[in-house]
Formats: structure tokens, C-alpha cells, sequence
């Protein structure tokens, strides 16, 4: 049986890193369902019952720059103890909640500890498996969503019939069988003497992205222009634009850089994080899936959720295909090949999104696209380019980019379909510019550097082994 680098079965570490993900994955697909049953709980509105998400994810995005850099510094085993004690604990927090500012806190732990659980995944990835084998477990690893979205919605109905509470409460016996099994099988490297931590890029990141979740959560998307001058849309984005130059300039200064600049900018890295907004963007056009199968079919809201089903299961089919793709043929060519499915899927929405093949159809193709996309060919490339000292640094600026592109992608689409007049061709129209706008991310995918000499002998010890 396989081992790794510190003698635990790579199948045991493998289904460690499996539940945690799957715990924090389907948090996402759990709360979506009982957000009526919360408001109604708590007795607050749809504003105020939006922070529910909103908190939860500022939290995440801020979550996986940080734990990532203690990861690196001071192991992978303790951080990923961390990430999944901490979303243990909001969930408690959250199922426990007296009043709704309680909720909150819980959430904000939930998305702290969420944030922290993908990218060290992804990282003690980096550190326990040889190099024929990393795609295959990122793949994997990156099915999680698929399968979380397809039995999410169906666990969160379940137990709604006994309790709200209890959507918070299933967290708890994974998370405590992840936490003993983690501690005695994953790996505890890291840095050996960590240097003072980056304080001032810890606030400036909080400061830009806090003011992008907010600002973008509050735009309007049928009255862009007029929503940018409200008090809960312009402050914010400012607060964000301002607080961009001084997050450069703090890491620039810091002994031991949140995120480093070379994560940033050398091409091979820059190009990943530019496709990672990219997926982040094209992962937030399939909310309006059903709002198209609405219009365009004329079915209830409920049919139309259950019709984006072809989109979860081509990602949950398409990642670990993905995945074993990138250990026979590197990141490029699969990048390639998802980037121009994603792109056929979005146009073909745009150009025949009315009849009803063409919808379940290209529903399949940005799934498929998706799964060579988000997950694991773009982490595969962090692995591979990034210091080990800074692996799962890099892990975490992937979440935080793509976080970016989901956070943009609602306001541009929505804005686009309703300048398009709403209705069919409104959103006929967004996923026209969507496809065209994803076409240019093909360039950035041309730009990666190909497999390189130290790789070939990989993918041959691969090709023999299937």
C-alpha cells in the first residue's frame, strides 16, 4: 500500500482531506435552503438575512490567506486541525444561536475555518503524494462540490423537517472523526523558525476584501448605475480600490508576506490567478440558470433548480477526469480544452438558450469546463510553481481570486441581462458577453508555460501504470 512522506496510507490521508472538504462544501448547499427558516426564526428581513451569506463569505475569502500562512509556518496538521476545530465551532456557535448577532459570529467562524480547509487540502496534497499521483487526489478533492451540491439540497430539506438547528448540528460527528484521524496521519511540516507575522497585510486584505464583499453583495444588479451611489455600495468599493496599492506596498515590506508578490507576479503564477478570477466568473454565471429556465420554459422555481442538475454532475463526473488528465498531460492542455468547453457552453446559451436541448446541453459543457477549471488543474500549477515555503500561501491566493471573479460575476450578469430588457433575451444576451468574455481567457490558458523536461518522465511512469 502507498505511503507518504510520514507513513500513513496516501488512501488514508486522501479520505481525511475528503471528509473535511466534503463538511465544508456542503455547508454552502445546506444553509442556501433554510434561509427563509433562519429569517423567520431570528424575525429579521431579506437584507438584514443576507448577511447570513455575506459574513460567511468575507469571512472565507479572508479565512484562506490566513490559514494558509500558518500552515506554512507552522505545519500542515495543526492548521488543518485549525480550519476544521474552528468551522466545528461556528457550527456549534450558529445551532446554539439566541439571537441572530449570535448567528453571525457563528458564521464568521464557519467561513474563517472553511477558508483554511481547501487550500491546506490542497497543500498537504503537495507534500504527501509523488508526482504521478497529485492530479489524480486534487481531482478528487475537487469533486467534493460536485457531490455537495447534488445531495446538499436534499440533506438540508431532511433536516429542516426536524430543526434548523440541525443544519448546523450534522457539522459536528465530521468534525470530530476528521480531527482524529487528521492528527494521526497527516503531515506536520512546516516552517521551522516563523518570522513576525504580516499584521499590516493581514488588515489591508481584510480592508480590500471587505469592502469588495460588501460593496458588490449591495449592488443592484437591474439598476447598476443607481445602486453604485448608495452608502452600502460606493464606500466600500473604495474602501477596496484604496486599500489594493497598500496591500502591494505591506507585502513588498514584510518579512514573511501574507501573499507573497512572486505569487502574483511571475507569469506562470499571474496567468493562474487571472484564470482563477476567470472560473470564479464563470462559476457565477450558473445562478442564473434557473432564473433562464424560468422565463424561457415557464416552469416553477423548484423544476428549474432540479434543471441545473446536468451542470453538478459534469462536475462531479469531469474533476477527477480532469485530475487524471493532469498527471498523463499537464495543466495547459487541460486548461485549454475546459476553457474552450466553458466557452461553448456560454455561447451556445447565448445563441440558442430559448429551446430546451440547448440548455441541458450547454449546462453539461460548463460543467464540464468548470471541473478543468476551478479545483484541481489551477492548484496543480500553484504545487508545482510555488516554493515549498510558501505551497499552501499559494493555495489560498487561488481562493481568494476566485472568490473575486464570484463576487463580480453576479453584478456584471445581472446588470447585462437586464440591459438586454430581461426575460429570455436578457439573459440570452448575458451569457452571449459571458462566452465572449470567457473566450479571452483562452489567451491567458495559451500563455501557460508547457510540460516542462523535469515532467515527461512523470507522465510516461503514468502512462505505464494505466
Amino acid at each position: 500500500m502507498t505511503t507518504s512522506k510520514g507513513g500513513a496510507s496516501l488512501k488514508l490521508v486522501l479520505t481525511v482531506l475528503f471528509l473535511g472538504v466534503l463538511m465544508g462544501a456542503l455547508d454552502i448547499a445546506i444553509v442556501g435552503p433554510a434561509l427563509p427558516a433562519l429569517r423567520g426564526w431570528f424575525e429579521v428581513d431579506d437584507r438584514a438575512g443576507a448577511w447570513i451569506f455575506t459574513i460567511y463569505v468575507f469571512m472565507n475569502l479572508l479565512g484562506a490567506p490566513l490559514m494558509s500562512k500558518l500552515s506554512d509556518r507552522y505545519g500542515r496538521r495543526p492548521a488543518y486541525m485549525l480550519a476544521v476545530g474552528l468551522f466545528a465551532l461556528g457550527s456549534a456557535v450558529a445551532a446554539a444561536a439566541p439571537s441572530f448577532l449570535v448567528l453571525l459570529v457563528g458564521r464568521a467562524l464557519q467561513g474563517i475555518g472553511a477558508g483554511g480547509i481547501f487550500p491546506v487540502a490542497s497543500a498537504v496534497v503537495g507534500d504527501s503524494f509523488p508526482p504521478e499521483r497529485k492530479g489524480f487526489a486534487l481531482g478528487m478533492i475537487g469533486a467534493v462540490f460536485g457531490l455537495a451540491f447534488i445531495i446538499g439540497p436534499i440533506l438540508g430539506a431532511l433536516l429542516l423537517t426536524i430543526s434548523w438547528h440541525w443544519i448546523f448540528l450534522v457539522n459536528l460527528p465530521v468534525a470530530i472523526v476528521v480531527v482524529v484521524l487528521g492528527w494521526n496521519v497527516l503531515p506536520a511540516t512546516g516552517a521551522s523558525k516563523p518570522l513576525p507575522f504580516d499584521v499590516l497585510g493581514m488588515i489591508t486584505l481584510a480592508l480590500l476584501l471587505g469592502g469588495l464583499t460588501v460593496g458588490a453583495s449591495n449592488l443592484d444588479a437591474k439598476n447598476l448605475l443607481a445602486s453604485l451611489a448608495t452608502p452600502l455600495v460606493w464606500p466600500f468599493l473604495l474602501m477596496a480600490v484604496a486599500a489594493t496599492p497598500a496591500f502591494w506596498w505591506a507585502e513588498g515590506c514584510a518579512a514573511d508576506p501574507l501573499i507573497r508578490r512572486t505569487l502574483i507576479s511571475t507569469r506562470q503564477l499571474g496567468l493562474a490567478n487571472g484564470l482563477s478570477i476567470g472560473a470564479g466568473l464563470g462559476e457565477g454565471v450558473i445562478v442564473f440558470l434557473p432564473s433562464l429556465a424560468v422565463v424561457a420554459y415557464g416552469v416553477s422555481v423548484s423544476t428549474a433548480s432540479y434543471m441545473t442538475l446536468p451542470v453538478v454532475l459534469a462536475m462531479a463526473v469531469g474533476s477527477p477526469l480532469a485530475g487524471r488528465m493532469l498527471d498523463k498531460v499537464g495543466p495547459r492542455l487541460v486548461i485549454i480544452v475546459g476553457t474552450l468547453l466553458l466557452t461553448a457552453g456560454l455561447l451556445l446559451l447565448g445563441l440558442l438558450g430559448a429551446q430546451l436541448w440547448a440548455f441541458y446541453a450547454a449546462s453539461t459543457l460548463i460543467g464540464l469546463g468548470l471541473a478543468s477549471l476551478l479545483g484541481a488543474p489551477i492548484r496543480y500549477i500553484m504545487l508545482n510553481d510555488a516554493p515549498p515555503e510558501d505551497r499552501t500561501a499559494a493555495q489560498g491566493a487561488v481562493t481568494v481570486f476566485t472568490g473575486v471573479g464570484q463576487l463580480l460575476s453576479g453584478a456584471l450578469v445581472g446588470a447585462v441581462a437586464a440591459s438586454g430588457g430581461g426575460g429570455v433575451s436578457g439573459y440570452t444576451l448575458a451569457y452571449l458577453v459571458s462566452g465572449v468574455a470567457c473566450f479571452l481567457l483562452l489567451f491567458l490558458a495559451i500563455g501557460l508555460r508547457s510540460r516542462t523536461a523535469d515532467e515527461v518522465p512523470v507522465a510516461r511512469a503514468t502512462a505505464a501504470t494505466h
